[in-house]
């Protein structure tokens, strides 16, 4: 992550649930991020929280500017959907397949855990 005060490497989680990526609060105050604005976001469990969005480019190079959600404390970092796409990337999510009683079907078959 490139921002006015310098670089730094982050090791982000993937969710495919998030719009925007978040940045935790020591990585963006450490290269100079500042608030632009502020949006409300739906969280997993439904509650809406308000946090400070910003930008900043995601390659070293200047390459791949991406809006973000400014952290706060104990926030980790997480890749969203509209970053993945700046980046050209496409998450594609595994389906696991659940069989309801296919032992009939393959004789070695011992439980779905052989399935998924």
């Amino acid at each position: 992550m490139r921002g006015p005060l310098g670089e730094e490497r982050v090791r982000f989680l993937i969710d495919s649930g998030i719009t925007y990526s978040l940045l935790p609060e020591p990585v963006w105050k450490k290269i100079g991020l500042v608030p632009k604005r502020e949006h409300t976001f739906v969280v997993a469990d439904d509650r809406t929280i308000n946090r400070k969005v910003s930008d900043c480019y995601i390659l070293p190079e200047g390459e791949g500017h991406t809006p973000l959600i400014l952290g706060e404390e104990g926030d980790e970092a997480l890749l969203g959907v509209v970053t993945l796409e700046i980046l050209g990337l496409v998450f594609v999510q595994a389906r696991p397949r659940a069989h309801a009683d296919a032992s009939h079907l393959d004789p070695g078959f011992t439980g779905l855990s052989d399935r998924i």
